[in-house]
């Protein structure tokens, strides 16, 4: 038996400073035994419990049933730690495969060298049984696994994700610096948007986050639009049972009224780009689109405004981008009475641009930028024994 099938045990990939708020969705999944640790978390699951978290979860980037652990101070010893494994009961010598590698505190320090031992290890293994081997595949797989060297200790892992699970099939065009998918459902989660409120995404470039709020109120699964996930090479695979359990999932799916949720952008080939992501999804018609600059609008009010403007990264850019989140925040405290704004900037010094109080701060990754979400709650006036988030807020001027 593989260590996963023993121990019911795994453990999943999660973005940057996003531990606490996946493992929190792992357990509404029905994982149990949870523990966070950098980066990831670890929990105990049923076979049908990896469908349908692998099936719905929109935060988590992977998660990985460890098939064999063992001390590794030399890369060269996992040519005979993969003899260990039967990988006939996880690919046939028809299908592809690849090997993620990551090394930390750890005598064996080349991750590029760790996977290449292991995939000629596994080669070995395949040859001296059937006389030939399965061929790798670094772009399109039909098996991932994932190697993990700690303080010495390798662990050689199953991807039951298979591609990671930020990649929702909906996305085929993007912009420059796209936000990921599961940092834009992150968001949504954090803001507590139940679709009370219509959203609005004022500077949407490729529509990330409308595509993503269409998924939440929807209750369409994160990965609604896979056809082939990592848990079918599974041994336990019943695909009967998978079947069902999709079934019953998709059956919660619900349409979206018309004008809840809106994008804008100030380019119109960004609207372009959104319609064609957008198209993919259910509903999507429901959706509002225009070419217009946010301040172009008279006023929004008693919504949710949820966007990720540009960080200025470009040299030069700076300075334009510092005016943007002024008038941004302008736009905010005259246009958008009882208004809730989340702004996610990869540059969190912008806040000061903004130049209004924030509610709350949250950091968070996308992708190797350490930002910031930004709650700002927009009022008229002064009020008092205003809640927002089930806290009391005093008299705010």
């Amino acid at each position: 038996m593989f260590e996963y099938q023993k121990s019911k045990r795994y453990f999943a990939q999660v973005p940057g400073m996003m531990e606490e708020l996946c493992e929190k969705e792992l357990l509404e999944l029905g994982a149990t035994n949870t523990k966070t640790s950098y980066r990831g978390v670890y929990f105990d699951a049923e076979i049908e419990t990896i469908y349908k978290i692998n099936y719905t979860a929109r935060m988590l980037s992977r998660v990985l049933a460890p098939l064999k652990t063992e001390k590794c101070d030399d890369a060269k010893q996992l040519i005979k730690i993969a003899q260990k494994i039967r990988w006939e009961e996880l690919m046939s010598l028809n299908d592809t495969f690849a090997i993620t590698c990551s090394v930390a505190k750890s005598k064996v320090t080349n991750s590029l060298y760790a996977s290449q031992c292991l995939k000629d290890g596994i080669a070995d293994y395949f040859r001296e049984r059937f006389g030939r081997r399965p061929d790798v595949s670094v772009s399109n797989p039909d098996v991932r696994l994932n190697l993990h060297i700690e303080e010495d200790i390798a662990v050689i892992s199953l991807d039951t994700s298979g591609e990671s699970l930020h990649k929702r099939g909906y996305r085929l065009l993007a912009g420059e610096a796209p936000m990921q998918e599961t940092l834009a459902a992150a968001m949504i989660r954090l803001s507590k948007w139940d679709g009370e409120k219509p959203l609005w995404d004022c500077m949407c470039g490729s529509g990330t986050i409308i595509c993503e709020a269409l998924m939440h109120y929807c209750k369409i699964p994160a990965q609604y639009l896979r056809k082939k996930i990592g848990f079918m090479n599974m041994p336990e695979f019943n695909k009967d049972n998978w079947l069902e359990l999709k079934e019953k999932i998709d059956k919660d799916i619900r349409p979206l009224p018309k004008g809840l949720i809106k994008g804008s952008d100030k380019s119109q080939k960004m609207i372009d780009v959104a319609k064609d992501n957008l198209s993919r999804l259910p509903f999507s018609e429901n959706i509002e689109l225009k070419c217009n600059p946010f301040d172009h609008v008279s006023s929004f009010e008693d919504g949710l405004l949820i966007t990720n403007p540009p960080y200025g990264i470009r040299l030069g850019e700076r300075d334009e981008v510092e005016i943007l989140y002024k008038e941004l925040g302008d736009f905010i405290k005259k246009n958008c009475k009882g208004t809730s704004a989340f702004i996610y900037t990869g540059d969190p010094s912008l806040r000061k641009s903004i130049g209004l109080k924030t509610t709350r701060r949250i950091p968070l990754v996308n992708g190797k930028l350490e930002g910031v979400l930004l709650q700002i709650d927009s009022y008229e006036g002064s009020k008092k024994g205003k809640w927002i988030n089930g806290e009391a807020l005093g008299k705010r001027e």
